[in-house]
């Protein structure tokens, strides 16, 4: 009978024994919970996300500049911040419009553009979506003063089938505006660089026509006080062997002294400030040539100069001229199609 109690005591000393083991077991497993309860608040984060509430910006510039770029992004053919399959980088396609569409109609003012890509096959980052349908972007330009504009930009997807409207998390409006403000940048460093260009092209030329004057001026006053100085060259006793040798008299010493040379061409002023425009003019070639309001294939057309249309380079580029035209339009111009000088 005590082999019992001992047996028992036994038993009860693997059962202290096994809560002792089972301690880290249980912390382990108390770990293990936590992180399997951790593993939902990724998708629980993703429905946080804000959906609707577009984007709306104030950019220090003018509404029109803001307004040239925000109409040629409408019109690149893509939209960002959304693909239809895994490995694109952006939705292509897209084509502006001027139809809201998907969109009610815009009535608080301002210039309004759109871009529509119709067909698009669940494109991603809008709530919901699983169809085929029309993904389209609203850009809506309002100015506020004369140096800031507000740029507000929303995107919408709606089915084909059941015309359910899924709206954007933002990722589409961000994108958009990224492009729109890199446009928006480049055209600024270019206006500086063009406002650069131009002052050094008029610093040149002010050299050159100070050059000109200091090169003519002397001779013109040389023969002007010539009638002084002849009587005092008449009374020197120099030889006139001497002078028959080549010696110069007063009049021409003082002349090779104190003014430069002429230009070996003969140019006059006239004629060298134009020798100084040709090294910067050039002539569009054949067939003619689109003149663009920014550095980019698809910046908008201001006008199409024709063949031979003479224009004056303010800037260069690695692929692009900012040019003048004879009749004061600043655009720009693709450097291969302009003729070589």
């Amino acid at each position: 009978m005590k082999a019992i109690p001992h047996g028992h005591r036994v038993w009860g000393g693997y059962a202290e024994a096994g809560a002792r083991a089972a301690s880290p077991t249980r912390l382990f497993l108390a770990l293990l919970l936590l992180f399997a309860a951790a593993l939902p608040l990724p998708a629980r984060e993703k429905e946080k996300l804000s959906y609707g509430e577009g984007l709306i910006v104030n950019v220090p510039l003018p509404e029109n500049e803001v307004q040239r770029v925000v109409e040629d992004i409408a019109q690149n053919g893509v939209i960002r911040g959304t693909k239809e399959y895994n490995k694109d980088e952006f939705v292509g396609g897209a084509k502006a419009s001027t139809s809201p569409r998907v969109f009610p109609a815009w009535t608080e003012g301002g210039k309004v553009f759109y871009k529509v890509r119709e067909h698009a096959i669940d494109p991603r980052n809008f709530k919901d979506s699983g169809d085929v349908g029309t993904l389209a972007v609203r850009y809506v330009v309002q100015s506020q003063g004369e140096k800031n504009t507000v740029l507000r930009i929303d995107a919408l997807f709606e089915e084909d089938f059941r015309h359910t409207i899924h709206p954007s998390n933002g990722s589409v409006e961000s994108s958009e505006y990224k492009d729109i403000q890199e446009h928006l940048e480049a055209i600024e460093v270019m206006k500086k660089q063009n406002i650069e260009a131009e002052n050094e092209r008029q610093e040149q030329l002010a050299k050159k026509r100070k050059t000109a004057v200091q090169t003519y001026a002397p001779t013109e006053a040389v023969q002007e006080s010539a009638p002084q100085v002849l009587p005092r060259a008449t009374e020197t006793h120099e030889d006139p062997a001497s002078q028959s040798a080549g010696a110069q008299s007063p009049i021409q010493s003082l002349s090779s002294q104190s003014a430069p040379k002429p230009a070996s061409s003969g140019q006059t002023l006239e004629e060298r400030v134009k020798d100084l425009r040709k090294q910067v003019e050039r002539l569009v070639k054949a067939p003619g040539a689109p003149l663009k309001s920014a550095p980019f294939h698809t910046a908008t057309n201001l006008q199409s100069l024709t063949t031979g249309t003479e224009v004056l380079i303010l800037i260069s580029t690695p692929y692009w001229y900012g040019v003048e035209t004879h009749e004061g339009q600043h655009g720009w111009i693709m450097r291969d199609q302009l003729e070589e000088p």
